[in-house]
C-alpha cells in the first residue's frame, strides 16, 4: 500500500514540476506580485511579528520581495538552512542578504545559523508545498524537511503553504508522517482549509 502512495506521489509531484516549469518569466512575476500581497495582508491580519518563510528557486512561487518587505517593516524572519541529518537550521533574514546553494541546490541565507528550535518562536510559518489538498494535507518535493519540522512542534502557529492556483487539488496521496497545514496562499487567493491540530 506505502509503495502505491508513494508511486502517485511520485508521478504527481513529477506533473506538478512540469507544469511549474512550463510558466513565462512573466507569469511567474506576476504571481509573486499577487502572492507577496496576499502575505502582507495575511501577516498584517494575524499581527505576526516573527515569521518563518523560505527563499523560492526559479520555479516555486516567488517569496524573495516578501521577505525583503517583512524585514524592512521590523518582521523577524527565520530562513530555513538544510541539514544533513532532515532537520532545518535557521537563520534571520536581512534586507541585503547574500544567497547561498544549500543542499540539494536550494537557495539559503548566509547569516548566522539557529538551530531547529528557533522556529519554535515564530507567529505564522510560510512553507514551500507541491499541492496542497482540500482538507489541508500538503505534498512536499519528497525531501521530508517540513513535515519533519511541522510534526515536532509542541506549540505550533498558523502554517500557510504558498502555492500555485492550479495546485489546490480535491484530494491528495497521503502516509502517515504527512502534516496538514492550516492554509494555502496563492496569487488569487488565501484560503483557510483546516483547524489547527494540537
Amino acid at each position: 500500500m506505502s509503495n502505491d502512495v508513494e508511486h502517485a506521489k511520485r508521478a504527481l509531484r513529477a506533473e506538478l514540476r512540469e507544469r511549474r516549469q512550463l510558466l513565462s518569466d512573466a507569469q511567474r512575476e506576476a504571481a509573486a506580485i499577487a502572492i507577496g500581497e496576499r502575505l502582507d495582508v495575511l501577516v498584517g491580519e494575524l499581527g505576526a511579528r516573527s515569521i518563518s518563510c523560505f527563499l523560492s528557486t526559479t520555479t516555486e512561487p516567488g517569496t524573495r520581495d516578501f521577505v525583503t518587505r517583512a524585514v524592512r517593516r521590523g518582521i523577524r524572519v527565520l530562513l530555513p538552512v538544510t541539514r544533513a541529518d532532515g532537520l532545518l537550521d535557521w537563520a534571520v533574514a536581512t534586507d541585503d542578504d547574500e544567497i547561498s546553494e544549500g543542499l540539494h541546490g536550494l537557495p539559503e541565507p548566509t547569516g548566522e545559523v539557529l538551530g531547529p528550535i528557533a522556529v519554535n518562536d515564530v507567529d505564522l510559518m510560510i512553507v514551500p508545498a507541491a499541492a496542497v489538498d482540500r482538507t489541508g494535507m500538503r505534498m512536499g518535493w519528497g525531501r521530508g524537511y517540513f513535515d519533519k519540522t511541522i510534526g515536532s512542534m509542541e506549540k505550533c502557529p498558523p502554517v500557510y503553504a504558498v502555492i500555485y492556483d492550479s495546485e489546490v487539488l480535491d484530494e491528495l496521496p497521503r502516509e502517515v508522517h504527512d502534516q496538514p497545514v492550516n492554509g494555502v496562499v496563492t496569487p488569487s487567493q488565501t484560503l483557510t482549509l483546516s483547524p489547527r491540530r494540537r
